[in-house]
């Protein structure tokens, strides 16, 4: 993960204050309007998914992000204030000024696509190139627009939505539909949500989006790539489909992907993107990378749900799972799955890893069970929401061979954090399930 970039403001035509960020030191320049949600983009860092697309924008491009006016770090609005698309075209290039930035490719996504739209129309000098993603012209349904949103579902949406975690106006399953079962991801969503947005700002926001910009489409001189996920079910396919025949010239790819918001899909819209702009695709960044996975398990689970009761067990694994949750978001461990009676989780520093352990073994004791727990440090294969890798088998066939309540780790992970202070006891070598040559293994003393 880069550095964070430091927070910059650039100061509109009407008193307002807008934060910024540019990373990456190409010589091609590119401007982010919007990154498919209402977060901050003082929240990238926090999430890798959304880093990494990021970091990949920057790897062959200037890239200027901003928080739009009322969200995150940009000014606030007042109370009786709205904002409109032509306002955060004139914010875009309120930042583009205070970089001196005399042309740049604009990437609009989502609502963000309305303003890019207009800058390109308005400032065509200004604008080397225009990418839309999961954009549109129009959002409302009409007589003459039939792909678009039907009035009342879009009202109902623009009201609820505003709070974030409520059941009625959960936005996570259509905006990122394939981590919406992720509980460690769809807790930082709201989170973030939270932060980026209050209430009034996130209304005032859907609100504004819904202008027909369809009577510029043909006036646009730039060129021009339209990227629409194919199965997205917020911004339908349609919309991207409409944008592509209308703008003269527009290049139009479809991707196979359900996620609305780019940097959560596991689809290379970034690669779409540097082809277009510089003529080459470079390979994504390697899915494969070191990794200390932790397995958990609850012991004698089955005899503890038959003597506990299903409702009472339903209830002591709930208070297990937030046990864990909690330890992990303090150790920054990365939640990969539940695996019913215990988890699979990464680390990316083995002796947090194993402090995490350690904090999971003392914690779930505290709501009357008892753990193992198994640690290994390798490379390991990100496969979607997923891992895989003789690392991911290794950690697994530790945790299987720990006495109850032990955290029992591999030689490789007892090398790595020499220093730390932490202490082992040598438990000798074990034959693993299904690995060659026997591994000695080691227990976590308190």
């Amino acid at each position: 993960m880069s550095e964070v970039p430091e927070t910059c403001y650039a100061t509109t035509a009407d008193g307002l204050h807008i934060a910024y960020q540019l990373e990456g030191g190409g010589p091609l320049h590119l401007i982010e309007l919007s990154n498919g949600t209402l977060f901050s983009i003082d929240a990238t860092p926090e999430q890798p998914r959304w880093q990494n697309y990021v970091d990949r924008l920057a790897s062959f491009a200037s890239l200027i992000r901003f928080d739009l006016r009322g969200i995150g770090l940009s000014d606030p609005l007042g109370s009786s204030e709205a904002p409109t698309v032509e306002q955060w075209a004139s914010d875009a290039l309120a930042v583009l000024d205070a970089e001196q930035v005399a042309e740049t490719a604009v990437v609009g996504v989502s609502f963000g696509g309305l303003a890019a739209l207009l800058l390109a129309a308005t400032h065509p000098e200004r604008v080397r190139a225009l990418i839309l993603v999961n954009s549109y012209a129009r959002l409302l349904r009409g007589d003459d627009y039939h792909v678009g949103v039907p009035v009342p579902v879009w009202e109902r949406f623009s009201e609820t939505v505003i709070e974030p975690g409520a059941s009625s106006g959960d936005d996570l399953p259509l905006m990122a539909p394939g981590l919406a079962s992720d509980t460690s991801f769809s807790t930082w969503w709201r989170r973030a949500g939270h932060r980026g947005a209050s209430p009034a700002a996130a209304r005032a926001v859907w609100r504004a989006v819904a202008i027909d910009l369809r009577s510029i489409l043909g006036t646009l001189q730039v060129p021009t790539l339209v990227v629409h996920a194919g199965a997205n079910d917020f911004i339908r396919v349609g919309h991207g489909r409409y944008l592509a025949e209308h703008i003269p010239n527009a290049r139009y790819v479809e991707l196979d992907t359900a996620d609305h918001v780019p940097w959560s899909s596991d689809a290379d819209f970034v690669g779409e993107i540097e082809e277009f702009l510089t003529g080459a695709r470079r390979l994504a960044p390697t899915d494969r990378h070191l990794a200390t996975v932790l397995f958990t398990d609850i012991v004698s689970s089955t005899e503890q749900a038959t003597a506990l009761g299903d409702q009472a067990w339903k209830e002591r694994l709930e208070l297990h799972d937030r046990a864990i949750d909690r330890q992990l978001a303090r150790f920054g461990g990365l939640l990969v799955k539940r695996t019913g009676d215990g988890v699979l989780a990464t680390f990316d520093g083995p002796a947090r890893a194993v402090q995490c352990a350690v904090a999971i073994r003392d914690a779930i004791r505290q709501v009357g069970l008892t753990i193992r727990a198994g640690l290994h440090t390798g490379e390991i294969e990100q496969r979607g929401n997923d891992v895989a890798g003789i690392a991911v088998h290794l950690a697994q066939r530790v945790q299987g061979a720990a006495r109850p309540g032990e955290v029992l780790v591999s030689r490789t992970v007892v090398d790595l954090v020499g220093g730390s202070g932490l202490q082992f006891e040598d438990r000798g070598e074990h034959d693993l399930k299904g690995v060659p040559d026997p591994w000695r293994l080691f227990s976590v003393l308190d």
